[in-house]
């Protein structure tokens, strides 16, 4: 499992660090600060999971989403008052960090389930669920939904052994 969940948390870098960069090689200043910006989140999420800093990992993330929270915003006013390339670029930004942050709770549910922590990684799936109901997240909510179904299968069998 732990291999696995390696070659996961790789991936999972690896993809959001080149949607960041692409996003950020066609991006103006602004956009590109943003993505430098939320790069840094990314890593830093990932460094201290991995030092199992879990607190400051969700820090990392919560900034993310909080990036993601602002740029919507920035979508929504300026959508009728600036050219339609800027409002793209942005709400490219906005839905690569939003996309981010998913993984990242997912990643962080894996996290809590490699580390016998049921409970902890059915809240993280279970955020997921609740958080990203856009039609475009349904992906990571179907992962996080069949995550939460493979916790129950892990449950079970120590369950029946108490029997």
């Amino acid at each position: 499992m732990k291999i696995s969940t390696r070659r996961f948390f790789f991936r999972t870098t690896g993809t959001i660090l080149l949607l960041v960069l692409l996003l950020s090689g066609c991006a103006a200043d602004p956009y590109q600060r943003r993505a430098d910006v939320m790069k840094d989140h990314v890593e830093n999420f990932y460094t201290h999971l991995k030092a199992n800093r879990v607190a400051a990992a969700v820090h990392e993330n919560e900034q993310i989403e909080a990036m993601a929270d602002q740029m919507a915003d920035t979508v929504r006013k300026q959508g009728q008052l600036q050219g339609t390339s800027q409002v793209e670029r942005e709400f490219a930004l906005m839905k690569t960090a939003r996309g981010t942050a998913a993984q990242n709770w997912i990643a962080l549910g894996q996290y809590f389930a490699i580390k016998q922590q049921p409970e902890r990684a059915r809240t993280s799936y279970q955020r997921v669920v609740d958080t990203y109901t856009d039609t475009t997240e349904r992906t990571y909510r179907e992962q996080a939904a069949r995550a939460l179904k493979d916790l129950e299968i892990l449950a079970e069998p120590s369950s029946s052994s108490t029997r």
